[in-house]
């Protein structure tokens, strides 16, 4: 049985069309997907994200069990809010989940993890805890509510507590406010500005009310993988996994390589792989022909195939098919992609496609 969110009720009530995702009961749209991607790219839409985990890491070294645990370096964090994405690797440089980390204090971290991978992920920083003397635990007492679009953060300023309002208002992108229960960072998965929320479970009703009340239109998952997308951004387990390494998915850039003597889980497979002329490269695709693109389709360059299309749909913005694909190395340009046994026209260009409402790509 999935489970629910304690805005599932809700959902129902404004119309969602639940469907399971990831082991939870989810609103994939509430009429129409088509409006509620404009309404982001345009205005401003809401998401109940509640069924992704957030985990607060405490302890005195809880800097240095992350330093080895992750391949980004939150050394670099420095003020309490900052925040770092960051991949999770195994040994062999798979990806173990994508995930967000903020710094609160020195002794205390907390991430943002995917539904699909919770409990794989508290599995594997199980693994190394006790070495490092560290807590993770799982706040399961927290819903979460991502508000994003450009008229995102003044819909939102108003349904805040008193006491987080000038605080959130005043943030800069990838750093978040904290009063009490609630964490408002400047984060998100759309390619737009706005906030994913933090707050005690119990007040996510009233703040989702609130919310709506205020103009800002629910969204479902149809929507926010369309916005993910055209924004050129990863999904887990289809565009990465534990079998690729972030060098092959786009995240080279997520990668911390200095200082050279940091040791974290997965460097000595990055290494070997970085210096591997065969290394896959990450592209976007752009469809010049007819068709959708869709995952795994097949990737044909100069009539040979050179790799798949790891996640592909149709652009609401662009009005045009666009997708992620996984291609070896030295594809540019003009390609063609299978469509039902015909090679159909695409061209290899750079994500994203669209940002903050703006085509960032030739058509």
């Amino acid at each position: 049985m999935d489970n629910k969110t304690l805005l599932f009720d809700t959902h129902k009530a404004m119309g969602g069309r639940m469907v399971p995702f990831g082991g939870w009961s989810m609103p994939l749209h509430y009429g129409s997907q088509l409006e509620e991607h404009h309404h982001v790219r345009r205005d401003a839409g809401m998401f109940d994200v509640s069924h992704m985990t957030v985990v607060d890491i405490t302890g005195e070294r809880s800097r240095e069990f992350l330093q080895h645990l992750l391949a980004n370096d939150v050394a670099r964090l420095k003020q309490s809010g900052r925040a770092l994405y960051s991949c999770m690797l195994n040994e062999d440089g798979g990806v173990v989940d994508d995930l967000i980390v903020y710094f609160v204090a020195d002794d205390w971290y907390r991430m943002v993890v995917n539904a699909g991978t919770t409990e794989k992920d508290l599995a594997w920083i199980g693994r190394f805890t006790a070495d490092y003397g560290v807590v993770a635990k799982p706040r399961r007492d927290l819903a979460m509510i991502a508000v994003q679009g450009p008229n995102a953060r003044e819909k939102t300023i108003p349904s805040l507590p008193e006491e987080v309002r000038q605080s959130a208002e005043a943030l800069a992108p990838f750093n978040a406010a904290r009063a009490a229960d609630w964490f408002v960072a400047r984060t998100g998965y759309t390619g737009e500005d706005g906030y994913e929320i933090m707050l005690p479970g119990d007040q996510s009703v009233a703040f989702w009310e609130s919310l709506a009340a205020s103009g800002v239109h629910p969204c479902g998952l149809g929507a926010r993988d369309t916005l993910r997308l055209e924004a050129g951004m990863n999904l887990y387990g289809s565009d990465m996994d534990e079998l690729v390494s972030p060098l092959e998915s786009g995240l080279g850039w997520t990668v911390a390589w200095e200082p050279g003597d940091r040791e974290f889980v997965g460097r000595g497979a990055l290494e070997a792989q970085r210096e591997d002329p065969a290394r896959r490269r990450f592209v976007g695709l752009l469809l010049t022909g007819k068709g959708v693109l869709r995952d795994h389709l097949r990737v044909f360059s100069e009539g040979e195939p050179v790799g798949e299309i790891t996640s592909g749909g149709f652009s609401p913005t662009l009005g045009r098919s666009i997708g992620l694909a996984r291609v070896s190395p030295g594809v540019t340009g003009e390609c063609t992609v299978e469509i039902r046994g015909k090679q159909v026209g695409a061209r290899v260009v750079k994500a994203p496609f669209v940002r903050f409402g703006e085509a960032r790509i030739t058509l």
